[in-house]
């Protein structure tokens, strides 16, 4: 079979290289644009996003605008064979709209209404401010939707924030209604008769407010879901014009990493690409694996929303940042095994923010390709260099892609239900770092996961992993039961099974719908202090050859078996014997229960038994060291895998029988597959047929 999604534009043969481009501010140096353009040819850059935060230069009085400049950027990068990005500017407005029309800026939580400046400091509910985006995006569409160097619609910018002005707050209230459609649905729904909140007219509803309410929990979470789907609203009212010009332009905008602000799928269906930011704090440990295992994952997100499409990698540092806590340089390798990172796991683009730094204001020390001093001659320029030469290299991987085994749930409104749950650790649940561990576990052993949330299709898998499926949305519960009864292995942890969708939780036993699955009941949960532990030990002769003793510490669930088998117990305090880690046989498949949270090596060595006992496929039949993983992107019929080294020592990889041809030096490879600190090795082999179906 052969699979192989096009490219971003018909314009486009091969990877997208390039970054956030502003000449806007540097419209009173002109010789500028010649330079740069020549130091994009020499990286070997081939795109650049234009217009971010351009609206004071597009439209510098109201109604007054200014595109002679863009004419003729625009016009200079495509003689130069640079294709561009079009951002839409609202993402920042000017300070004329702010003066004349002072209700687009947003009111906080505080109910103050915000001064002009920053940036998404505007209510999407305004009127007056949908108006004037439709106007410059109309304006926009007009002059731009047809030219040549244009290739997409770059959508504002990291859309975010809330606000709650009076228009916000009468939305909200017209969104519960379309909702609940009573308040005697609503009262039951966030069981407003505690601490006597019942209400008894909608206008009593607000937001929730660090000076009234914000102990509902069904409030708080409705309230997530209300931004998530204006800012869907406003999103939308963008686009429109756009497409109204031109149908076949690609949209897109930059998503944020995991931003727990929006709920990123809702977003899916309205974009043609989706595309993020990737700003990883390298080299803040010793050891850079779990890192490189979360961007991974990130990666992994933004190709499942769209059922394994090329995602497009928007924005990431050819250096460092200015914003984090420490602006650590990128070690040498370093930035190219990001940027192919970026590649293995799904992007068609390399992109930076951004491409020549600016001289002032808050960004004017964020790593860029071209620095303050002007020319090619530096480390960085030379790194991004190279980065365009291997992208030019491997542009048969353009538009391959993998279709995964394994699935991890990573849901972000579950995510907001832990993070308010109120217990059992305030301290942390760490629900990231808990599904980043369970999602490392298959990526130390090798295997292609796609990480997906709860209303997704999970028929295609052989192995779904939910860790801390603490609210499962309607249905959810049922097609779980289906995926394994129909011969699907099931994965499912503590804290799983509690609350409903709008955060009230199960009665009859934990965990709700999932008990049956896993045929376990839980009764409570230790929660421990951060100098508290607990061990699992192994059963001997346990059905996944599992042997020795692992570190349990944070949460253990205290469970009792009705139908499942034990695989571990507890070694200590009072429930010590109790089972901490179980199978039920269900129907065709299986269904285990993670009791506890377990420290490393735990995951990797559970999940490599469950690889094997599974038969799950790796995409190399070999055991990787730590550090080291692999990652395939195939068309079905020629595979191109992905070998990368996150530590800063030489590792050593076993290729056993196997075959490969190094795709950069066009050389055979066999038995042994050496790669340096911080190093990546692309091979090919003739498609295995596991990977795409």
């Amino acid at each position: 079979m052969h699979l192989k999604y096009p490219t971003f534009h018909p314009n486009v043969s091969g990877f997208l290289h390039g970054g956030d481009y502003n000449p806007d501010q540097w419209l009173d140096n002109p010789q500028i644009l010649a330079e740069d353009i020549r130091l994009m040819k020499l990286a070997h850059c081939n795109v650049m996003s234009v217009g971010i935060f351009a609206w004071s230069a597009l439209e510098p009085q109201e109604g007054v605008y200014t595109f002679e400049w863009l004419d003729s950027v625009l016009d200079r990068l495509f003689e130069n064979g640079i294709h561009v990005f079009l951002a839409t500017p609202s993402g920042a407005r000017p300070a004329w709209m702010a003066e004349q029309y002072p209700e687009v800026l947003r009111v906080g939580a505080n109910r103050v209404r915000n001064l002009y400046g920053l940036r998404h400091n505007h209510c999407m509910s305004s009127p007056i401010y949908r108006q004037k985006v439709l106007d410059m995006n109309t304006q926009l569409a007009k002059r731009y939707a047809h030219h040549p160097a244009v290739i997409g619609w770059h959508l504002s910018n990291e859309y975010g924030g809330d606000c709650h002005c009076d228009l916000c707050q009468d939305g909200f209230r017209t969104w519960l209604k379309e909702k609940y459609h009573s308040l005697d649905n609503l009262n039951r729904a966030w069981w407003s008769p505690f601490w006597s909140h019942t209400i008894t007219r909608w206008s009593q509803l607000e937001s929730p407010a660090p000076h009234g309410e914000s102990m509902v929990h069904g409030l708080n979470l409705d309230w997530k879901r209300f931004v998530t789907d204006l800012t869907l609203d406003f999103m939308r009212s963008e686009i429109q014009p756009l497409r109204a010009a031109n149908p076949d332009l690609p949209v897109t905008t930059n998503f944020m990493e995991a931003y727990d602000g929006l709920n990123y799928w809702k977003f899916v269906n309205d974009l043609d690409v989706i595309s993020w930011d990737s700003y990883p704090t390298w080299h803040d440990k010793v050891d850079d694996t779990d890192q490189a295992a979360w961007v991974s994952m990130i990666h992994d997100i933004k190709r499942s929303m769209k059922g394994g499409k090329p995602f497009v990698l928007m924005e990431s540092t050819p250096s460092t940042t200015n914003w984090q806590p420490v602006s650590k340089l990128k070690r040498p390798g370093m930035h190219v095994l990001s940027a192919i990172q970026a590649v293995a796991h799904g992007a068609d683009s390399v992109q930076y923010f951004q491409w020549r730094k600016s001289r002032g204001s808050s960004e004017k020390f964020h790593g860029a390709v071209v620095d303050h001093v002007g020319h090619e001659g530096t480390r960085v320029f030379q790194d991004v260099t190279r980065v365009g030469e291997v992208l030019q290299q491997l542009s048969e991987v353009v538009g391959k892609t993998v279709r995964p085994e394994a699935a991890v749930i990573f849901d972000w409104e579950n995510r907001w239900a832990i993070c308010d749950a109120q217990g059992p650790r305030n301290a942390g649940m760490h629900y990231e770092e808990t599904v980043r561990e369970f999602y490392q576990g298959l990526w130390q052993n090798g295997i292609p996961v796609d990480v997906i949330n709860e209303e997704a299709d999970f028929s295609s898998y052989k192995l779904l992993i939910a860790p801390m499926l603490y609210m499962v949305l309607p249905g959810v519960g049922e097609r779980i039961s289906e995926f394994v009864r129909a011969g699907g292995t099931f994965v499912a942890t503590y804290w799983s099974g509690i609350v409903n969708d709008t955060d009230l939780t199960f009665v009859g036993g934990f965990p709700g719908p999932l008990r049956e699955i896993l045929g376990i009941w839980s009764e409570e949960i230790d929660a421990l202090y951060d100098n508290d532990s607990n061990s699992i030990e192994m059963v001997e002769g346990n059905v996944l050859n599992l042997s020795g003793t692992y570190e349990a510490y944070e949460l253990c669930d205290l469970i009792h078996t009705e139908t499942a088998e034990v695989l571990a117990r507890y070694g200590e305090d009072f429930y010590q014997g109790r089972p901490a880690l179980t199978v039920n046989r269900f129907g065709d498949g299986f269904a285990y229960y993670v009791a506890s949270r377990n420290k490393p090596p735990f995951h990797q060595e559970f999940i490599a038994q469950l690889i094997q006992l599974h038969r799950l496929t790796k995409v190399l039949d070999t055991d990787l060291p730590r550090g080291v993983t692999v990652q395939l992107r195939s068309d079905g019929e020629t595979e191109h895998v992905f070998v990368m080294n996150f530590t800063s020592e030489s590792k050593h990889v076993s290729l056993g029988d196997a075959v490969l041809v190094d795709a950069l030096a066009k050389l055979q490879v066999k038995d042994d597959l050496n790669i340096e600190p911080y190093g990546v090795r692309v091979l090919t082999r003739t498609a295995t047929g596991h990977f795409v179906n």
